[in-house]
């Protein structure tokens, strides 16, 4: 594939964030009195930034701007304490890290999470791999799937198109790699299933980490 810049998505791909999200998001409802949902809900509320993951998971009555960064402003400071009380890397993404870095491939990381809490999930899971940018939802730039995260990390790293692989667990991903003109690969053991990653235009497919450096020395 003559890959050079490896870009990851961080929740569902990298980590396994989905119960630290639902207990910040369960949190900051129960403070405001309106009901939780079970941590497997959450798997289709995250994928679109936290504003929106707030607005999937108030009551429809209740879906309004005001409570929706009402929700946040509780979140955050819960979240930014508690995200890494039960989020773990899935099996094998360590070591696949590692690989990459030897094999002297690009990492960089490309979320819808904002952005303080994806560099510190980052730097705290994997201390050891250098990141040539880890980029969260940053203030003025649209969230995925819009490609302006990815041009980012083109721009600053100096990497063609050609020679870049962006992979993710989501639709999102899907549709963002596309939007963004590079290839993708879709992660199956994240948040969403092969189904969704398949309608949105995944590349390749893989249910292991260790399948992504096959991929990338094909």
């Amino acid at each position: 594939m003559n890959k050079r810049l490896a870009i990851f998505d961080l929740d569902g791909t990298l980590l396994d964030t989905v119960a630290d999200l639902a207990n910040a998001t369960n949190y900051a409802l129960s403070l405001c009195g309106y009901p939780t949902h079970p941590t497997e809900a959450y798997y289709q509320f995250v994928g679109n930034g936290i504003n929106m993951l707030f607005f999937r998971a108030l009551p429809e009555e209740a879906r309004t701007e005001e409570n929706v960064m009402r929700i946040r402003s509780l979140f955050v400071p819960y979240y930014n304490e508690h995200n890494a009380d039960d989020s773990r890397p899935y099996a094998g993404i360590p070591e696949l890290l590692e690989l990459l870095q030897d094999k002297e491939i690009i990492i960089a990381v490309a979320s819808n999470k904002y952005q303080q809490a994806t560099k510190k999930l980052v730097q705290y899971f994997f201390p050891t791999i250098h990141f040539a940018a880890i980029y969260g939802q940053r203030e003025g730039v649209p969230v995925k799937p819009d490609p302006t995260i990815v041009n980012d990390i083109l721009e600053v790293t100096g990497i063609a198109r050609e020679h870049t692989i962006y992979i993710g667990d989501s639709g999102v991903d899907m549709q963002t790699a596309l939007n963004a003109g590079v290839e993708s690969i879709g992660v199956s053991w994240g948040f969403r299933d092969e189904q969704e990653l398949r309608e949105n235009g995944a590349c390749h497919i893989v249910s292991k980490a260790e399948e992504i450096v096959a991929l990338l020395e094909a």
